[in-house]
């Protein structure tokens, strides 16, 4: 049975996604261009043999746009006959970027490819009133009136029971967790600095964590989708009411989510190299890790963060193994109540969920963030010797994504 192997893996920290930030400066091109030659002079490939270079990344305009697979392997000086592609699904793309490099190297069809994702945040121009999923089509918002992600969230935590304190202790605990991880080097292997223009490091650690966030310190936030709730697109129902149209018995959505227990805004990327068996024993690479198995599912799409739920049990069930077989879980902060959701779900021991704090603490830079999750979970593993890790997200839509990854 054919196998693919992942070799390593590089990120840039993670800025603040605003003005200011550390990485704001710099264009997300370049960014992941720094991060794609930090990747090759680690392992020393060539990138003329590279069949692809998968790129997540969920907003594919202005900044982003064009490509920005191939643009930054372009920035980097790489081989012209290098190609590159990027991929959308949302807060998922650079997760599927891995699988679809996985896919190509199991179907036979490469032998070795980039895969990952970048998104730059404090350069999106933020949408008025909360994103339109449905990107103005009126019909299919009949059909599905899609609601922005923190309204998801926030009408999970009330059909779930999450209360306020719920969610702040799960913010609190991540905080806490990023802090341990990160005073104690454990992401070390991971980061790389990013240079500005003038060669001096611009960023040379994560940005975003704030050490030492209490319960009582959060409790002083304002929840951040109340103004949003009740906002409506077209002059009819506002997103609140949608909520409760389509989910009858929630009477009203109980708001709870804020800055503290919600991903923070961030600015990364992130890549990582799979080879197949042949060229890396051929080539004398060393692999860390095998992408044992992959899935996505769908969900409801108005509650729209529910899938990581469905795409564990489906990737369990076809590596036919058990919620206790994984030694860890990365289940992304989207916001607090995913996780607590999956973690209810499926019985899952919390003492191996985010064991290094989360996107909460440390941002969520969209595109970016499924292939720093591989990362900090094989970074994980190595540190514990233990052995399989499954990491799992929620993306817009209704949507999840899901992959087992076990030590070689």
């Amino acid at each position: 049975m054919s196998e693919a192997w992942l070799i390593d893996g590089v990120r840039s920290p993670r800025g603040k996604g605003k003005p200011g930030g550390g990485l704001h400066g710099i264009h997300p091109q370049e960014v992941l261009a720094q991060v794609l030659n930090a990747l090759r002079e680690r392992v020393g490939f060539d990138p003329a043999e590279v069949d692809d270079v998968v790129m997540g990344n969920g907003e594919q305009k202005g900044d982003h746009g064009n490509d920005i697979a191939r643009m930054a392997v372009l920035a980097a000086g790489w081989s012209i006959t290098t190609p590159g592609v990027s991929i959308n699904r949302f807060c998922g793309s650079g997760q599927n970027a891995i699988m679809f490099g996985a896919m190509g190297i199991l179907a036979g069809w490469q032998d070795l490819v980039v895969a990952g994702g970048v998104e730059s945040m404090s350069r999106f121009t933020p949408a008025p009133g909360g994103a339109d999923f449905t990107s103005g089509n009126a019909a299919l918002r009949a059909k599905h009136p899609l609601v922005p992600q923190g309204i998801s969230a926030d009408l999970i935590a009330t059909i779930e029971g999450h209360t306020r304190a719920d969610v702040d202790a799960f913010g609190v605990q991540s905080q806490d967790r990023a802090a341990k991880a990160i005073a104690e080097g454990r992401f070390a292997r991971s980061v790389v600095p990013i240079r500005g223009a003038d060669g001096a490091v611009a960023l040379g650690h994560d940005e975003h964590p704030r050490p030492g966030a209490t319960v009582e310190s959060l409790a002083g936030l304002k929840p951040a989708f109340v103004q949003m709730g009740a906002y409506s697109l077209d002059g009819g129902p506002t997103f609140d009411e949608l909520c409760t149209q389509v989910y009858p018995d929630v009477k009203a959505v109980n708001h709870v989510h804020h800055a503290g227990n919600s991903s923070g805004v961030v600015d990364g990327a992130a890549a990582m190299l799979l080879a197949s068996p042949g060229y890396a024993r051929a080539h004398g690479l060393t692999p860390r890790a095998r992408v044992l198995q992959g899935a996505v599912a769908g969900a409801e799409p108005v509650i729209m963060l529910t899938a990581p739920g469905p795409a564990s049990e489906i990737v369990l069930r076809k590596a036919g193994m058990s919620v206790d077989d994984i030694d860890l879980w990365e289940i992304n902060e989207a916001f607090a109540s995913v996780p607590l959701k999956t973690i209810r779900d499926l019985g899952i021991d919390p003492k191996k969920v985010n064991v290094n704090g989360g996107a909460i603490a440390l941002g969520h830079p969209i595109g970016a963030t499924g292939a720093i999750l591989f990362q900090t979970a094989l970074d994980e593993l190595e540190r514990q010797d233990a052995s399989t890790a499954l990491i799992t997200m929620c993306t817009g839509g209704g949507m999840g994504t899901a992959n087992i990854i076990e030590r070689v």
